[in-house]
């Protein structure tokens, strides 16, 4: 595969690596983004292996909660003009209430929404407005007590994150500063029971690998790779996390002191893992110029 400047720049931006290192890093994994990543960590020449963040999506998330059910929706639009019209928000804050008793989203598109269903409003929507959408995903969740909140709100209830937690216990005041926490924070899971197994082992084969680079014997690096797994396990799941409240507690001993059991969480952010396509200007002007 052809490495290009663009695949290079991609690379510094998402690790903070040197240019001849992330050139170096995609030639030896073949141009796989993913794998490059991984080769600069066991290289210690990824300064943090974060995520760009950029996105081709724009739109709304939306968050509703009634009894002891709360349901998280992502509604896409081609720009984020879009998503501040007052017509395009009415119909997501609709698509919300309409979701809290469907099951998933293929039941959410064929519930009834005044007289049509949700995937002919958002067709007509198109029609009217001009511009695509689709209603992208949806997550629900169910406790004893269920807090909502949203990042960035465009209106009541919308915005480009949307939190739901759910609570055996406790008060909703709690319930928010978790539902803050997650929306800040973003935890891969609620604890290392239920964090992918695929996610555990590939980690513990990039720390096996930085740890072979510093040539110490097998046996001190089968303890330094149980030290660095019990730290990445406190950095990724929400109850071994740091209490952004209070540093000094985790969000399981905070939620301990406040007579509280976290059960679940949703997150859903806006164009969250969609892929951006970029197109350079001169490239554009071209394909206009030749109709």
């Amino acid at each position: 595969m052809a490495i290009t400047a663009a695949l290079v720049k991609e690379l510094r931006d998402t690790t903070g690596a040197g240019m001849m290192d992330a050139k170096k890093a995609l030639t030896e994994t073949n141009g796989d983004m993913e794998a490059a990543v991984d080769w600069l960590r066991t290289k210690g020449l990824a300064k943090a292996a974060k995520k760009s963040g950029r996105t081709a999506a724009e739109g709304l998330v939306a968050v509703k909660v009634e009894g002891g059910r709360g349901v998280a929706v992502e509604v896409n639009s081609e720009t984020d003009f879009v998503a501040k019209n007052a017509d395009f928000q009415e119909m997501v804050s609709q698509i919300a209430a309409a979701a809290v008793s469907a099951s998933d989203v293929d039941a959410l598109n064929a519930a009834d929404l005044g007289g049509k269903t949700v995937a002919d409003t958002i067709t007509a929507k198109i029609a009217t407005i001009g511009e695509n959408m689709s209603l992208r995903r949806m997550a629900a969740i169910e406790g004893d007590t269920v807090v909502s909140y949203v990042h960035n709100a465009a209106a009541d209830g919308m915005g480009k994150i949307g939190v739901l937690v759910a609570l055996k216990g406790g008060d909703e005041a709690f319930g928010r500063q978790v539902a803050m926490h997650i929306a800040a924070v973003n935890p891969a899971s609620l604890s290392s029971d239920d964090l992918d197994p695929a996610v555990v082992e590939k980690e513990r084969q990039v720390q096996i690998e930085i740890a072979r680079e510093s040539g110490k014997p097998d046996a001190v690096i089968e303890k330094m790779i149980v030290g660095r797994m019990a730290k990445f396990m406190s950095e990724v799941t929400l109850l071994g996390q740091n209490f952004v409240v209070n540093p000094d507690l985790t969000v399981e001993a905070a939620a301990k002191e406040a007579g509280v059991e976290i059960t679940g969480f949703v997150r859903l952010e806006v164009g969250e893992g969609i892929a951006v396509e970029k197109e350079d200007f001169a490239a554009e002007v071209a394909k206009v110029s030749q109709g």
